[in-house]
């Protein structure tokens, strides 16, 4: 005979939980940024302050928020934590380059679009389109600085679309190492004009693929743009 168990209705607090962990995980709050006080967030999610207290002590002490006496609390930095993140203890103790990096992100990106094809929600499909709309039109302001942070919100929500949850800290310990170490170098790229066509066809693509679920074209796609980075950066070290 089929045991079945009684379905238990989410928490307030795990909800909140979950809303504020999955901004994190998409990269929509990132490393460094100050989360809004708890009485703003009660607004806003229509929720007590003690129910917003235990959602952020619960994010604190996964390492994903960090209190900051007198200041408030931030989303946490892996790259600052190396007893949380090992990946970071490893390069602050070697000598690591861009194509290191580079190198290790292939690997990862290419399995994690292939997996966010098969598995991303039509939510999902929208926050890609949605990152892609705003690193466009950041690039086409033409600023320094301008660009690289949608474009990490974009791969993060690529991470996040695999669904698994392994997946996504070690892209999130990854990418807060490689967008924020390179990202000076990442405008070099944003500079040319040539290259920022080509770079945005080749986000486009990766959308489209996933769109089409179709895992084969999406590892294709997600391979030639990683590829065309680690020429653009090899070529430079030439130079």
């Amino acid at each position: 005979m089929i045991t079945l168990k009684p379905i238990k209705p989410k928490r307030v607090s795990d909800q909140v939980f979950e809303q504020l962990k999955d901004l994190i995980f998409k990269g929509q709050l990132k490393p460094g940024d100050q989360l809004m006080t708890e009485r703003e967030l009660a607004q806003s999610m229509g929720v007590s302050r003690p129910t917003v207290r235990e959602a952020i002590n619960k994010l604190v002490a996964m390492g994903l928020l960090e209190h900051r006496q007198g200041q408030g609390t931030f989303v946490n930095s892996p790259a600052d934590d190396a007893q949380r993140n090992p990946l970071a203890a490893v390069i602050n103790g070697h000598d690591v380059s861009l194509q290191d990096l580079l190198e290790v992100r292939l690997g990862l990106e290419c399995n994690a679009v292939a997996l966010a094809a098969r598995r991303a929600t039509e939510e999902d499909i929208l926050e890609l389109e949605k990152c892609l709309e705003q690193m466009i039109a950041e690039i086409e302001k033409h600023e320094e600085g301008l660009g690289s942070d949608a474009d990490l919100s974009f791969h993060m929500a690529i991470a996040y679309a695999t669904k698994n949850t392994v997946q996504i800290h070690i892209m999130r310990s990854f990418y807060d190492l490689l967008f924020f170490g390179i990202k000076e170098n990442l405008q070099h790229l944003y500079t040319d004009p040539a290259n920022l066509d080509r770079v945005i066809e080749q986000h486009e693509a990766i959308v489209n693929a996933i769109r089409k679920r179709d895992p084969e074209e999406a590892y294709e796609a997600m391979r030639k743009h990683i590829t065309f980075v680690m020429d653009f950066f090899r070529e430079r070290e030439r130079e």
